[in-house]
Parts: structure tokens; sequence; C-alpha cells
């Protein structure tokens, strides 16, 4: 009688999700997750579009304000590059978009959290106004995405990278 060595990790995975012939389950709300860093990237990309060209997103004009934002541009950049590769990686499979899913998490809550610090700062939050019911809604929604991918991905993280 023979006795079978132990599986180690990652034995007889092969690349692009397959293990042993099979491709591997997708984890349960993977679909939502890549959703979620898709839809953060072009809401993102949208968002200084609009910015640019007719300013509709501005909730003040003075110079203060639009130099603050007109910071973001450049970091708002390798968060949506970050979720437009892990979405990819994610997708396909791959460990990289795995490492790019926590990248955008992580981005994202830098990113909200730097917008809230400087609003509490300047009272824009009394401003009121459908802009800056807009930036509520950013500041909500990077603030809720962060944490819901890190937690996502860490928590499936043996099947993401099996």
């Amino acid at each position: 009688m023979t006795v079978k060595p132990a599986p180690q990790a990652g034995r007889g995975a092969t690349k692009g999700g397959r293990h042993k012939g099979k491709i591997k389950p997708r984890p349960k709300g993977l679909g939502w997750i890549i959703g979620l860093l898709l839809f953060a990237a072009i809401a993102t990309i949208f968002y200084w579009v609009v910015f640019y060209t007719s300013g509709e997103v501005q909730a003040r004009d003075d110079p203060v304000y639009l130099a603050f934002e007109r910071a973001f541009p450049l970091a708002d950049g390798w968060m949506v590059l970050c979720a437009l590769l892990g979405g990819i990686g994610l997708w396909n499979r791959k460990p990289w978009g795995f490492l790019f899913g926590l990248l955008t998490g992580s981005s994202s809550i830098f990113l909200g959290l730097m917008d809230v610090l400087f609003n509490l700062n300047e009272g824009n939050y009394a401003l009121g106004g459908t802009e800056m019911a807009i930036e509520i809604a950013i500041n909500l929604l990077t603030l809720a995405l962060g944490p819901v991918v890190i937690a996502y991905l860490w928590r499936n993280r043996g099947v993401l990278l099996g």
C-alpha cells in the first residue's frame, strides 16, 4: 500500500484558471466585484470628462476648490488603471487581477478620505445643491467600494489565487 503525499497549494494548477484540465468555479459574487471595479473606472472617467468640459459637477468655482480638484486626475487615473486591470485580471482568473483589485480598493479609500477631509475643512457639505449631492455620492461610493472589494478579495483569496 502506497501513501500519496498531501496536496500542496497550487499543485496541479495551470494557467488561466484551470485545475487539472477543468475550469475552477468562480467564487459567488465575483461578477459583482468585477462589475464594481469596471463601474468605478467608467464613472471616474465620466466625472473628469464632465468636470473639464461643462464643469457641471463643480461644487464651487473659487481658486482653492479648483486647485484641489485639479490635483486629483493623476491619482484617479491610477485608480482607474488598477480597476480596469483588476476587473480584466479577475475575469480571466489571473493572479495579477487579485493584486490590482486590492490596489483599487486601497486607492479608493485613500481618495475618498482625502476628499472627505477637504470637504469637512472647507464646509462644503453645508453648501447643498446638485453638485454637492454628487460629491457626497462620490465620497460614499469611494469609501464603500474600497472595503467591499478588499474584504471580498481577501475572503476569497484561496480560490482566486489557488
